[in-house]
């Protein structure tokens, strides 16, 4: 009964199972850890903050990466703005096929508002991005309350925003870019890897880890170091 209760409170708060109560495996890892329900909150709005535009790159690596998880094998996206920087046919390299993401370019912040608000109204989408750099509680709420109906999952990714005020979304993040390792001294450059920081989380605990994007999927960097080390060893 406690158990049936904490779900039902949870999900008053916007964390709810996707339809038909299946799990979107995201391959986060220990970070699920940190989330209510143990999974990636989906039919709801996580907040994204950049400082600078090779954090605004990491933080778009990273998205895409949950996105591609939400997009599956046939869903849209919607990514609007009114100062793209994505460069679309990088999408690839998160799984992400271009023609499937609808790329939306408005001359105000005020546009992209309403634009991503009526987005998220839309139960056809698998998710929908919003780049922009102020938002009130009040504007937050209104998507919140979207997205509460349609359960479709939003992004919001504040550029260089003057006051980090408290808004309505269910978590807020910080992604930094880390160096990249190259395998085995082969030349180029390695994959990316980010420092991520969930700095709150409704109902979670916040935390920070290391991680990569490699194979179509995150890794843990720890993981990964912990797994050279074994093969090192056995080769020894």
């Amino acid at each position: 009964m406690l158990e049936k209760l904490q779900k039902e409170i949870l999900s008053l708060q916007g964390f709810r199972l996707p339809s038909g109560g299946q799990r979107i495996d995201f391959g986060l890892g220990k970070i699920e850890s940190a989330f209510p329900n143990k999974t990636f909150p989906v039919g709801a709005v996580h907040e994204f903050l950049s400082g600078s535009p090779e954090d605004s790159a990491a933080t778009t690596g990273f998205m895409s990466g949950l996105i591609s998880r939400l997009m599956g094998e046939s869903g849209a996206c919607l990514w609007i703005s009114n100062k793209r920087t994505i460069f679309p046919p990088a999408l690839k390299a998160f799984g992400i096929a271009p023609d499937r993401v609808i790329f939306i370019d408005l001359t105000t912040q005020k546009d992209v508002l309403w634009a991503v608000e009526e987005a998220l109204k839309c139960e056809a989408l698998a998710a929908v991005v919003g780049e922009l750099n102020e938002v009130t509680f009040t504007q937050s709420r209104r998507l919140q309350l979207a997205v509460e109906k349609s359960r479709v999952t939003g992004f919001l990714h504040r550029h260089n925003p003057r006051i980090v005020n408290t808004l309505a979304c269910v978590s807020r993040w910080k992604i930094t870019p880390l160096k990249s390792e190259l395998e085995d001294d082969m030349p180029g450059v390695g994959f990316p890897r980010w420092h991520v920081e969930l700095q709150k989380v409704r109902n979670g605990e916040p935390g920070n880890w290391q991680m990569e994007w490699a194979a179509g999927q995150f890794r843990h960097i720890e993981t990964v170091a912990s797994e050279l080390k074994r093969q090192l060893l056995q080769t020894g």
